[in-house]
């Protein structure tokens, strides 16, 4: 008999209660160290004061009017992106999929709007993954995610990761935009080098097209910086944002220019939830907090010092870890045990991490951890690699 909730999960044996700041309460008492944040998404941690005040304060008032009318929430939370970004409008959603929709659509609006309609083809890259939509899965484009699912939807070219050369040969008069992850997640925490950013938006410039960053996963301090492409010095026409933004509210925006967003007019895209009062009001008080210089600042420390711990750790367990990947708080380490064994080791150790592509363990924590917080994140991963050799021998 099948279960009141779809299965279309392999769920861990746990069902937390409670959350505080980097940690995660078991209905039976135990604690975990919380190394994933809900895959990137909790960035201020859990049950954080300013978001518990913000969405409390918010939820006395108005929740919900829907964007037939003015949402102050929303402008103040727009404003706000704008302000810090290379975007001049926003559009929000629910979550990362839904931005994704909005971006391969403000793409082609744009072509279409310029008296080019042959002008729809989006270049991506192995390994990349877009959200579980029909127009996500046929982005990525991996048989993984495709597999069962019928025809895909056409307008997708996809090259192989980190192939510059191919990037040019594949362009013709139907490409309209390249979509990149600057450092994919579910593909196994790979960075796009700083000069090849460089060279793709180079390239798009050259060619007329737009460039696309999805940021979903790697955006909203996660690397130090406000997003990730700026460590590289560029900027793109369309961004993706979801996960961070929302601190653990279901929220997402699509970043433009006025250039690439000016096929959207009136009529051409909508969402009933997107930009609600709630979570506009809680995108406002993350934004408070990962704009602050001194709290990026404090990311690329953390970042810094969990990864000395994490070299460390790989060093004293060549059996099960071969090396440390990343950047800033979104770090991998690419296992030679199986990833999902270290995962489950590591619930044993009573610490949760993600597994993802190409053999990696996702490490995803809060920006918020403390440095005893990462102290005691090397002591569980030590465990769990201790477990991992152990039952390796038995």
């Amino acid at each position: 008999m099948i279960p009141s909730v779809l299965p279309t999960y392999n769920r861990a044996p746990l069902s937390f209660v409670k959350g505080e700041g980097a940690w995660l309460i078991e209905a039976d008492g135990r604690r975990f160290l919380d190394l994933a944040a809900g895959i990137a998404v909790n960035a201020l941690g859990h049950a954080h004061p300013a978001l518990v005040k913000t969405l409390t304060d918010q939820a006395e008032t108005l929740w919900h009017v829907s964007n037939l009318y003015h949402i102050p929430q929303q402008q103040a939370l727009a404003d706000r992106l704008v302000e810090h970004s290379f975007a001049d409008t926003v559009f929000f959603t629910n979550s990362g999929t839904e931005s994704c929709e909005l971006a391969v659509k403000m793409a082609r609006k744009y072509f279409h709007d310029k008296g080019q309609p042959e002008r729809v083809e989006i270049l991506t890259f192995s390994g990349s993954f877009h959200g579980r939509s029909s127009a996500g899965i046929s982005a990525a484009g991996s048989e993984k995610m495709t597999a069962g699912f019928g025809p895909m939807l056409p307008g997708f070219k996809h090259l192989m990761f980190g192939d510059l050369d191919g990037v040019t040969d594949a362009i013709t008069d139907q490409t309209a935009a390249i979509l990149i992850e600057p450092v994919q997640g579910e593909g196994g925490i790979r960075p796009v080098p700083d000069n090849e950013m460089k060279a793709l938006r180079q390239i798009c410039d050259e060619h007329g097209l737009l460039l696309i960053l999805d940021e979903v996963q790697c955006g909203v301090g996660r690397t130090g910086k406000l997003f990730a492409h700026e460590w590289a010095g560029i900027t793109p026409d369309i961004m993706m944002v979801a996960k961070g933004i929302g601190g653990g509210f279901p929220l997402g925006a699509v970043l433009a220019t006025e250039e690439a967003a000016s096929g959207m007019t009136a009529g051409t895209h909508g969402s009933t939830y997107g930009g609600n009062p709630l979570g506009c009001a809680v995108g406002c008080a993350v934004m408070d907090h990962v704009t602050d210089p001194e709290f990026l600042a404090e990311v690329s420390r953390k970042a810094g010092l969990l990864r000395q711990k994490l070299e460390g750790l790989v060093a004293a367990h060549p059996q099960v870890f071969e090396a440390v990947r990343g950047s800033g708080l979104m770090l991998g380490l690419k296992c030679v045990a199986a990833n999902t064994d270290v995962v489950a080791a590591g619930y044993e150790a009573e610490v949760v991490t993600v597994p993802a592509a190409d053999n990696v363990v996702r490490l995803l924590p809060p920006l918020t951890l403390t440095d005893e917080d990462i102290a005691e994140a090397f002591a569980r991963l030590d465990q769990a690699a201790t477990l991992v050799e152990a039952k390796a021998d038995a």
